[in-house]
C-alpha cells in the first residue's frame, strides 16, 4: 500500500505545482496588463 499512497502525493503534487504555475501567469498577466 506504500506504493498507492506515494503515487496519490505524488499526483497531489503534480496538480499543485500545476495549479501553482498557472497561478503566477495569471498574476504576471495581470501585472503586465495594468502596467
Amino acid at each position: 500500500g506504500r506504493l498507492k499512497q506515494w503515487r496519490g502525493i505524488a499526483t497531489r503534487f503534480d496538480k499543485l505545482a500545476r495549479n501553482y504555475r498557472a497561478a503566477i501567469v495569471l498574476v504576471t498577466a495581470l501585472l503586465w496588463i495594468n502596467a
